[in-house]
């Protein structure tokens, strides 16, 4: 008998509609079981009062019966008057791979994958972000030719950046085009590493909702097919990480380990930029106040609502902890930076507030062997860390004082 062919996979659901139906649909849910908890107990009081409890019952059912229609009919009425604006969405934006969204669209689309990127994937929602390189707004297929059309001058050197929760590789543009030594508290990260090292910058674009674990995995994946692909026959690589970024490198490099991967040979260099390697305080806050919510059952729903955060943000709440023995590659040079909203990082201020949103001591902890360099710099926001001058100038200094990378594999 001839074998048995995989069932195809559905196509990807509508986008924003489809996620907007979910939302209104779920919050709604939410709040009939906040109305149903506090109507409950006042009506359980008023059946407890002699003369009262007979006509309490009566108001009760009429209550529930009444309120049932009217959130059945929001929930079906929204429904319904989304799946169409789904099929009006088909056809007049149409997510055409020749048309890429604009920075706006992006990053609504990114802000959204970080909050539910775990529930679009799986939910086969076509705003879920797949991993990939970015040139342009543009996702770039990773065979040689496609790579060679999109970086014309394409050189032996790569540099990847890797963003942070709910953004994408806009963030790290910057509206300065002058040189380092120009006025002016921004530059691209990107733009002077090609001027001053001859890296050719790639931009990682990726679903932040998912587990760190897992877009480490992909990342491994994608960095070993990358440097199949690439059109140069020798490279080197350096990656740079902000915040969960640098998690997912680190994890990457953990599980190319593990699976015996070629690219780590590559890498030279790994910059970690304000990556919570101990958990975010923000997000350990925001798991006690889920956590406080489900005290009473009047708030419960609403943390249901909170507890509906993405498996990407409930990650950072205690973080992977300091980066494992196991992810050193000796020949690799690992560097951990952490900012301080203080001027002074002594300051112990500096510590308790970081850099609004990772501490000093989770952005720099390491136990990792061989080289590794953490630094701290002061009066400086965690979002900041991307096109921050000061940053550069760090980030210059540990590459100028590295050793040099032993040469890499040859292709073939």
């Amino acid at each position: 008998m001839p074998p048995k062919k995989k069932p195809a996979a559905p196509p990807p659901t509508t986008g924003y509609s489809h996620a907007a139906k979910s939302a209104i649909q779920e919050t709604t849910a939410r709040v009939q079981e906040i109305h149903d908890a506090i109507a409950g107990k006042s009506f359980d009081i008023l059946q407890k009062i002699p003369l009262v409890s007979g006509p309490a019952t009566w108001v009760q059912s009429a209550h529930n019966a009444i309120a049932t229609s009217v959130y059945a009919a929001i929930h079906h009425g929204a429904g319904g008057l989304l799946e169409a604006a789904g099929q009006i969405e088909k056809h007049t934006t149409g997510f055409a791979s020749d048309k890429p969204p604009g920075r706006i669209a992006s990053g609504l689309r990114s802000a959204l994958n970080g909050a539910f990127g775990d529930h679009l994937a799986a939910s086969n929602n076509r705003l879920a972000i797949n991993m990939s390189i970015h040139e342009q707004g543009t996702p770039v297929a990773l065979d040689t030719e496609a790579l060679r059309t999109a970086f014309p001058t394409a050189g032996a050197k790569l540099c990847v950046f890797i963003h942070g929760l709910s953004c994408d590789e806009h963030s790290w543009q910057s509206g300065e085009s002058g040189s380092i030594g120009a006025a002016g508290s921004e530059v691209d990260f990107g733009r002077q590493l090609h001027a001053e090292f001859a890296y050719t910058p790639l931009y990682l674009r990726y679903n932040t909702g998912l587990p760190i674990a897992r877009n480490g995995a992909h990342l491994a994946t994608l960095l070993e097919e990358l440097l199949e692909a690439w059109p140069q026959p020798a490279s080197e690589l350096l990656i740079i990480g902000h915040s969960m970024g640098g998690l997912i490198a680190l994890s990457a490099c953990e599980q190319a380990a593990a699976d015996d991967m070629a690219w780590p040979q590559t890498l030279h260099m790994l910059i970690c930029l304000g990556s919570p390697n101990l958990g975010s305080p923000v997000e350990r806050l925001g798991h006690l106040a889920t956590s406080a919510l489900h005290l009473t059952k009047a708030t419960e729903p609403l943390g249901k609502i909170a507890a509906a955060r993405s498996q990407g943000i409930k990650d950072l709440r205690h973080g992977p902890g300091a980066p494992r023995k196991a992810a050193a590659h000796h020949h690799v040079a690992f560097r951990f930076l952490g900012a301080s909203l203080t001027e002074d990082v002594a300051h112990p201020f500096g510590e308790f507030l970081g850099d609004g949103l990772v501490t000093l001591g989770s952005a720099t902890a390491h136990e990792i062997e061989g080289d590794v360099q953490s630094a701290r710099l002061g009066n400086i926001s965690h979002m900041s860390l991307v096109n921050d001058r000061r940053v550069y100038r760090q980030i210059r200094e540990w590459l100028a004082a590295a050793p040099e990378t032993k040469r890499p594999r040859q292709k073939g």
